[in-house]
């Protein structure tokens, strides 16, 4: 174990494949690092979410395995919402918590999900997104916040993340990504040189609020662009900014390090959104008690339970829910008849055309077709609107199944499949472009550098 190399995770939340193409000429240290070792595009999970992602690539365990399906997931089958993930979600063991019982180290800053914050932990972890700015704690051990707030300075407090990043306005969001970036990296080089640990793992999520946000002002194919507009370089100018942020912790790292750069999923551009609830409603499966006369999220809605079959929830991906008899408190889905009005649901989401009335391309997948074992509360239905080129729309009330407006606010991209993997130091790694790679087995690859096994039940496998 001694002569293991020391393994070094540099992620980039929504990091995409493409961008990385287009961007090549800011990018030197990122296009570099490929070059030298081997690179490729990342198969993300289903539904390719931030939270699970991270855990499914850390785990080699699917979302089903881990019963995280999303950001947000139902905690029972009552109808009382979703509850936010948080680090105690995730059962499974991680590539830290295999190494931490053979006496090795690990220093996690941003990896999600890690707020709260552990109460013990084999090695230093530092919250990530979830961190809300109030967190009387975010880092383990406590002493670590201390160290940080020394290296960033007086009023130069460490960002978790940008709050309410698609309402708080482009300036706002645009002087984030970099102060966020900066202080992240600036802390991850102190940590990085400092403590002495076996496996370290930094993850940006600037990245994906940049995303999110400025996409149509990059994109020339997305509907909302508008050619000259004054934010038309923010992505050349941040990822310039992020490859030589990635250059100066390359730095910080043993030169015998084997160095990971990936993401947990990449991103498109958003081409509208289609309202599940109210399309649920057109069709007959959803049933309110009183019409709202205004647009309101589908938790204020007064729902007739007594007469409804499925309802949706918004996002990235729609969760379709049925209501069956005796698993929700006023079922009426028989049992016997639920994968009958499964199938009938997938066949008509399917079917469903776009606003120029040509097929949207729907894809509608079932948990236990995608997943070894499904686990928690999941979704019925997982559903990607237009192949994920449209977001599912969760509130009711609003005048068209199509909107152009997003119900949380201004989102120009959505998430996608395809993430982004270069890894260089690997004793036999491959060399140059490879396919086939997949989130699932990133994990295990890092445990077979250490010369460990993967845990029981997981799906990936070490592609070394």
């Amino acid at each position: 174990m001694t002569d293991a190399p020391r393994v070094a995770v540099i992620g980039l939340d929504c990091g995409t494949p493409q961008l990385l193409r287009d961007l090549k000429d800011e990018t030197p240290n990122l296009h570099a690092l490929m070059e030298r070792g081997m690179h490729g595009e990342l198969e993300s999970i289903t539904p390719p979410i931030t939270v699970p992602a991270w855990a499914c690539a850390m785990t080699g365990k699917t979302p089903g395995q881990l019963g995280i399906y999303g950001f947000r997931n139902r905690k029972d089958t009552s109808y009382d919402g979703l509850a936010i993930a948080h680090s105690g979600s995730v059962k499974e063991p991680a590539v830290w918590d295999l190494l931490g019982a053979r006496g090795l180290r690990s220093l996690l800053i941003g990896v999600p999900p890690s707020f709260p914050p552990p109460k013990t932990f084999p090695g230093w972890r530092v919250g990530c997104f979830l961190t809300p700015p109030s967190a009387e704690r975010f880092a383990y051990p406590q002493e670590l916040e201390v160290e940080i707030a020394e290296e960033l300075g007086p009023g130069n407090d460490y960002i978790f993340d940008i709050p309410d990043f698609r309402k708080a306005g482009y300036d706002v969001v645009l002087d984030q990504v970099f102060r966020m970036t900066e202080r992240r990296f600036r802390v991850g080089r102190r940590l990085a040189r400092e403590k002495p640990w076996d496996f370290f793992m930094l993850c940006e999520i600037a990245p994906d609020r940049l995303h999110h946000v400025f996409w149509q002002h990059y994109d020339p194919t997305h509907p909302l662009h508008e050619p000259g507009n004054p934010y038309e370089t923010a992505f050349h100018d941040y990822y310039r900014f992020l490859d030589e942020q990635v250059g100066s912790l390359l730095e910080a790292l043993p030169e015998d390090a084997v160095v990971i750069v990936m993401s947990d999923h990449g991103a498109r551009p958003m081409m509208g959104g289609i309202c599940f609830n109210d399309w649920l409603i057109r069709e007959g499966y959803l049933t309110l008690a009183s019409t709202p006369d205004r647009v309101i999220p589908i938790k204020d809605a007064e729902i007739d339970w007594s007469r409804t079959v499925a309802w949706g929830d918004g996002g990235y991906y729609g969760r379709l829910f049925l209501n069956v008899k005796g698993r929700e408190p006023q079922g009426v889905v028989e049992p016997s008849r639920y994968e009958e009005v499964r199938d009938e649901l997938v066949a008509k989401l399917e079917a469903m055309p776009g606003p120029d009335g040509e097929p949207l391309g729907t894809r509608v997948f079932k948990p236990q077709d995608v997943y070894p074992d499904v686990r928690g509360v999941a979704p019925d239905l997982i559903v990607y609107f237009g192949d994920l080129a449209w977001r599912s729309v969760g509130s009711v009330g609003n005048p068209s199944i199509y909107t152009y407006e997003n119900d949380t606010g201004p989102d120009g991209a959505n998430h996608d499949r395809a993430g982004i993997f270069a890894m260089t130091g690997a004793p036999g790694q491959p060399t140059g472009e490879v396919s086939g790679l997949r989130l699932v087995d990133v994990g295990p690859s890092i445990l077979r550098l250490y010369g460990l096994e993967v845990p029981e039940g997981a799906v990936g496998r070490s592609f070394l």
